[in-house]
């Protein structure tokens, strides 16, 4: 379990959290959503402390992340894996590469255990012989699965996803969207998405939380935001379409 308890985080004048607070339980899908500039980011780097919060905490299963230092930081952060909106793949490595790279890293894996987890990896997100080729020989789509097998080659109990399907054609996101839930059967995951594109907020979630001006305006199902009168839920969905619904694809 994730528990964000009355998070504070500024930057200087600019206040971006205002005491936020939330929660997502084992096994469950967390959509944050909000116009840009709201602080969703700033919140999935919160959460793995790549920036530290004002005041508030942020518990990791039992764990409040602030008082986690060393060794035991590292440990929490290996629950994580993380898919960025870019894929962030390394252009000088080969896609067999960019996938491994965390096993090698975490040096407890023989070549064989790394191949053979990189293979399953990329087979999990229907990729097969590309392991030799190179990011820009790849589409969009295929950079976001790359990215997506490199986090499941991990197998973290968490993983955050920024913006997954920016810059993809609704089919490829789509796809996307339906492997990511893919994965989070598969692998008993938690997870917590920021995006902008509502099918897909809808077609994943849980749980929907809406950040305005630092708080989270809306809270609760998908159900429950279709429904919601709230002006601040009305203007950001007003361009959904039922016939856009993943769900009926």
């Amino acid at each position: 379990m994730i528990k964000i308890n009355n998070v504070h985080k500024a930057f200087g004048d600019l206040i971006v959290l205002s005491g936020v607070s939330t929660e997502v339980s084992d096994g469950q899908s967390l959509v944050v959503m909000g116009k840009s500039g709201q602080g969703k980011s700033v919140l999935l780097k919160l959460i793995t402390r790549l920036l530290y919060l004002d005041s508030g905490q942020i518990f990791i299963d039992d764990d409040d992340l602030g008082t986690l230092n060393g060794k035991d930081l590292d440990v929490c952060r290996l629950k994580f894996g993380m898919l960025f909106q870019s894929a962030a793949l390394f252009d000088s490595l080969n896609i067999f590469d960019n996938v491994g790279i965390g096993l090698k890293a975490y040096n407890r894996y023989s070549e064989s255990e790394i191949k053979s987890i990189t293979t399953d990896s990329l087979a999990r997100v229907g990729l097969v012989d590309v392991e030799e080729k190179y990011p820009a020989q790849l589409s969009g789509g295929m950079r976001k699965r790359v990215g997506l097998a490199r986090v499941v080659a991990m197998r973290p109990q968490y993983i955050l996803y920024d913006e997954p399907t920016t810059g993809l054609d609704p089919v490829t996101s789509s796809q996307i969207a339906k492997l990511m839930k893919q994965m989070q059967v598969d692998l008993n995951v938690t997870s917590i998405i920021v995006t902008h594109d509502i099918p897909t907020a809808f077609f994943l979630a849980d749980k929907i939380v809406l950040l305005e001006n630092g708080n989270f305006s809306f809270t609760g199902s998908v159900e429950d935001m279709k429904a919601s009168e709230l002006e601040s839920v009305q203007d950001f969905i007003s361009g959904y379409k039922e016939e856009a619904d993943l769900n009926r694809r």
